[in-house]
């Protein structure tokens, strides 16, 4: 039980009030000289021990209720209104209780609190926290730094595009840059399909996406390679659905300069001419069996015919072009040698071994893109310069302009 304090003169000084006479005379216990063998914290003769142990110090100020700081915080962010309306009730029981401060704050935290708990009832009633919450995600969506477009060239801070990338810097194509978008790809769906699924996407559309955007496939060199961004699983759940496919150099510290756009925006009508012609050409090369002739003949020969079509088509919709002055000698001649080559394809169609195959087949090849082609493209202002070829073991030649380009 406690104790109350002695009556008289053994009460402690108000600190506050004025300072009390001291007795002078005997007061109800004797005045007796301190006993260092009494009991700690007593004199002779006081019935009990000495009161007033435990005040304070004057200028020490009750502390703040840490709940109230919390019930406050979350009023003012509308932030969980539930919450911090619970915590400001608690707030001011321990404020009472403890003898703290914080009683304005964890007031205010509760009103704050009510008042957007009231709010949120309202929006949920009413379908506005669903709108908020697309618009939200919209907007997070048009701000993010990978909303790339086609025809867009970029920076990426950090040491390489094949890294992790969080963010771009969009650039002036006809300058340096480490990336340049030929197209972009949306995808659907509400949960997220898969690292290796969106990867097959992209691999699927990006490649055909390139060949559209850049027809003049020369001026894709060996130091040109396809890439492209996608969407992660997290960044899937704020909305992004694009895959950004792009250009860049195979070397990661190096860059690309100038844009590699070719395209119907870019062309003149007989560039775009001349390259529709080409391109359906090298379209019908690229067909070829992956069998070496020695080892499928037939299949072999039947792809040299249809390369051979392929070829007399295509001359002749450049002799029916009507061409600009300084493109009409070197596309005639360029018509010219089609004609010789096309005849060196349907010789390897109709060869009765594989020597006679392989002899009208390196004779053809060597002429699609021999001088004729060259002048040709230079009067044209394309790119002139042939892309490379490998060499394989029985001396024919594989590739081509799209060679080693792997999405």
């Amino acid at each position: 039980m406690s104790i109350p304090p002695p009556p008289g003169p053994q009460q402690p000084q108000d600190p506050y009030g004025p300072p009390q006479p001291q007795p002078q005379g005997p007061g109800p216990y004797p005045q007796q000289p301190y006993d260092p063998q009494a009991p700690h914290g007593t004199y002779p003769g006081a019935p009990y021990g000495v009161w007033g142990q435990g005040y304070l110090p004057l200028n020490r100020p009750a502390p703040v209720n840490g709940v109230a700081i919390a019930a406050l915080v979350l009023g003012v962010l509308c932030f969980l209104p539930a919450v911090g309306l619970v915590l400001g009730v608690i707030a001011l029981l321990q404020i009472k209780k403890r003898g703290e401060r914080g009683t304005g704050m964890a007031v205010g935290g509760a009103v704050l609190s009510s008042l957007g708990l009231a709010l949120w009832v309202v929006m949920l009633a009413t379908g506005g926290a669903s709108s908020f919450w697309e618009g939200f995600k919209e907007g997070a969506k048009a701000n993010s730094s990978l909303s790339l477009a086609k025809g867009d060239c970029f920076d990426v801070p950090g040491d390489s595009v094949e890294e992790d990338v969080y963010d771009v810097d969009t650039v002036d194509c006809a300058g340096e840059h480490e990336g340049e978008v030929f197209g972009t790809v949306q995808l659907s769906g509400g949960s997220y399909p898969g690292d290796a699924a969106v990867a097959d996407e992209a691999e699927d559309k990006c490649y055909t996406l390139g060949s559209q955007y850049t027809l003049d496939t020369w001026t894709l060199t060996d130091e040109v390679d396809h890439y492209h961004f996608t969407p992660t699983r997290e960044s899937w759940e704020w909305g992004d659905r694009q895959i950004a496919c792009f250009f860049g150099n195979t070397d990661e510290r190096s860059t690309l300069t100038g844009s590699l756009r070719s395209d119907a925006t870019t062309l003149t009508v007989d560039q775009l001419t001349f390259l529709k012609a080409a391109n359906a050409v090298d379209e019908a090369l690229y067909e070829e069996p992956e069998d070496y002739a020695e080892d499928d003949l037939d299949a072999n020969k039947a792809w040299a015919g249809d390369v051979a079509d392929a070829t007399a088509e295509q001359a002749e919709a450049l002799e029916r072009h009507t061409w600009q002055s300084a493109a009409r000698q070197p596309v005639a001649d360029l018509v010219k040698a089609m004609g010789e080559t096309g005849k060196e394809w349907k010789a390897a169609s109709t060869a009765a071994d594989v020597d006679t195959f392989y002899e009208h087949y390196d004779i053809a090849y060597s002429s699609i893109y021999g001088d004729e082609t060259i002048t040709a493209r230079e009067a044209l202002g394309l790119a002139s310069t042939p892309p490379t070829f490998e060499e394989d073991s029985e001396g024919g030649s594989t590739g081509g302009s799209g060679d080693g380009l792997d999405v």
